[in-house]
């Protein structure tokens, strides 16, 4: 899976984030492991 521009990798093993400035081929790895895209984290109702 290529690298997605603007979005964030986070390492499962030191919580390390960063974030993709440059789309491209191959993996992001952190600590011995490929490291997982983060999750946007949902917004409040607006109820």
């Amino acid at each position: 899976m290529a690298n997605q521009l603007g979005k964030r990798y986070v390492c499962e093993v030191c919580g390390t984030e960063t974030l993709c400035t440059r789309a491209g081929e191959g993996t992001v790895h952190c600590c011995g492991k490929e490291m997982q895209l983060k999750q946007p984290k949902p917004l409040p109702s607006a109820d």
